[in-house]
């Protein structure tokens, strides 16, 4: 089963990390208040990167690499992101 790495722009400005085997699914739940208490009333959220991992355990290994970046190497990440076409297969 294919796991999502990806990130959401909160609409404070700040970047949050997170899995999901369903990205689109996930950032609802997250939109509805029903995500992560770190999203909880900091909408408008909007889902900037996403990247595939094979398993959930190599997930959460990027996961963990992408929440120890700093903000700056966050948002070169998701801009290359975006020149490339959005989604990174891993």
């Amino acid at each position: 089963m294919t796991y999502w790495v990806y990130i959401l722009r909160c609409g404070d400005g700040t970047l949050y990390t997170g899995i999901a085997a369903d990205v689109d699914r996930r950032a609802a739940e997250h939109a509805s208040g029903r995500g992560a208490k770190y999203t909880r009333g900091r909408g408008p959220l909007e889902v900037v990167y996403r990247e595939a991992c094979g398993d959930k355990s190599a997930a959460l290994r990027r996961e963990a690499a992408i929440k120890r970046l700093r903000r700056a190497d966050k948002l070169a990440l998701i801009q290359s992101a975006e020149e490339r076409g959005q989604e990174k297969d891993g």
